[in-house]
């Protein structure tokens, strides 16, 4: 198993201090200190400021970071990804959603175990890191083997991420190794709370994920939300991802899937809907009235040809919108960069009109609209005093990026996981100057092409790396 360093001191006393940066608070006004400073101790941002930052906290601090020539900005939340899927990049590419689970994930995901679930998982933490995701909602379903639960929760301890792993089930219509009962999905979830929730300062939580309606008995969704509502936890869910789900829903039951959800007694504020690309005007009032979540995964949803989500309309009805990039198997890759302008640009062509979507709507989206779904809304998701300190620094002093006429439009349209230069997750600094500081990248490549190849070739799935 690849080693793992012990995470980094956090600053306290004096504090770590970035000055001379761009500072993106997202506030309610939409601030930005350009240039200005922020200072972090221990876990928490406890202050920050326009211009040069005080002599006094720079002669005090126990780091400064000159940051001239960057922009700080919060940590993004990828608000629904599968982490598993980080060994499943490439091999169904160009097949519509229900070829792709049958043809793909389903033949490979049976044959993960701990090993390779704990690499796919590390793998998937540093690469949302570097792409300025500091928090990630892992809509988790492969359960063959109870340890990969925990041994993908230990690489979110181990990495430093804030994590929340959504635990996914089906109870129809899904392999038989990946059927449980509701008793079952219970007992384990329970589990998993007793171990994990609240682990590491409450950086790494539980909830409960049914995976899709279609998969999914009314009794079992019944159980299973009263019983997470008990806990104080969320309910994530794939909702309207394509048309023929819908409509499958439709012959079935009679009703569209929020529809369906709203018969059942269950929406509410805790629940997420992934995707929800295929939503009717009554669905979308009802996901207002509830105060539930949509996840958008645009790149996830052209890739998959699944369709365009109604963000305008989602938007100006109040609904909180979260941003995502779904596993790795359906993108091919976790790039929340590459989210925020997809987000913006495909609402642009899809409506032809310029203005459909800004650069600061999508940073607000990918911010503070994720840490909303998350449940850490009033923590993270800002630059402020009495936030988390969870900070990304990206540098705009690029070929690619400079000359910078807006810090909004840079970080949305031109920045890239490449730019990420230090990401600071509850105070502790998980890339320093581009380099990760709890794992060795190299050695953990090698270790997950190994195990990768493992599982495949067990799973009978031609890939480069077995043959």
């Amino acid at each position: 198993m690849v080693s793992v360093s012990p995470l980094p001191n956090r600053h306290n006393a004096g504090g770590l201090l970035v000055i001379n940066a761009a500072v993106v608070t997202v506030d309610d006004a939409a601030t930005i200190h350009d240039p200005g400073w922020v200072h972090i101790v221990g876990d928490t941002i406890v202050g920050v400021g326009d211009g040069e930052a005080p002599a006094a906290l720079v002669a005090q601090a126990e780091r400064v970071i000159d940051a001239e020539g960057s922009a700080v900005m919060p940590g993004m939340t990828n608000a629904h990804t599968h982490l598993f899927q980080t060994f499943f990049r490439g091999l169904a590419d160009d097949k519509p959603l229900l070829d792709w689970l049958r043809q793909c994930i389903w033949p490979g995901a049976v044959h993960l175990d701990a090993e390779a679930g704990y690499l796919a998982g590390m793998c998937g933490m540093v690469e949302n890191l570097r792409t300025g995701a500091t928090s990630v909602l892992d809509h988790h379903y492969v359960h063959v083997d109870d340890a990969i639960d925990d041994a993908v929760l230990q690489s979110a301890s181990d990495s430093g991420v804030r994590y929340m792993l959504a635990r996914g089930w089906a109870d129809r219509n899904y392999p038989p190794e990946m059927q449980e009962t509701p008793e079952q999905v219970l007992s384990h979830t329970a589990g998993l709370r007793e171990r994990w929730q609240g682990h590491d300062d409450d950086r790494i939580r539980i909830e409960v994920a049914p995976l899709l309606p279609w998969g999914c008995t009314d009794e079992a969704m019944k159980e299973t939300v009263a019983k997470t509502r008990e806990w104080g936890a969320g309910t994530h869910i794939h909702i309207a991802e394509s048309e023929e789900e819908v409509r499958l829903n439709v012959e079935e039951r009679g009703t569209r899937h929020v529809e369906w959800l709203d018969e059942l007694g269950l929406l509410g504020p805790d629940m997420q809907f992934a995707h929800s690309v295929w939503l009717d005007d009554n669905e979308l009032d009802l996901i207002a009235a509830s105060g539930a979540s949509v996840v958008s995964c645009p790149v996830s949803n052209m890739f998959l040809a699944s369709g365009v989500p109604r963000i305008l309309d989602m938007r100006s009805r109040n609904i909180n919108v979260a941003l995502a990039s779904d596993g790795p198997g359906s993108n091919n890759r976790q790039d929340m960069f590459e989210v925020l302008k997809t987000t913006v640009l495909l609402q642009k062509v899809h409506h032809l009109d310029a203005m459909a979507l800004l650069p600061g709507d999508s940073i607000e989206m990918a911010c503070r609209g994720g840490a909303k779904a998350f449940g850490t809304e009033d923590s993270t998701g800002m630059i402020a005093a009495g936030r988390k300190a969870d900070v990304v620094l990206v540098d705009l002093n690029s070929i690619f990026i400079a000359p910078v006429h807006s810090i909004e439009s840079a970080l949305v349209f031109n920045a890239s996981p490449a730019n990420v230069t230090h990401v600071v997750v509850d105070g502790r600094i998980l890339i320093d100057d581009r380099k990760v500081t709890f794992v060795d990248e190299d050695e953990l490549l090698a270790e997950a092409r190994i195990a990768a190849a493992r599982v495949f070739k067990a799973a009978g799935v031609e890939s480069r790396l077995n043959r």
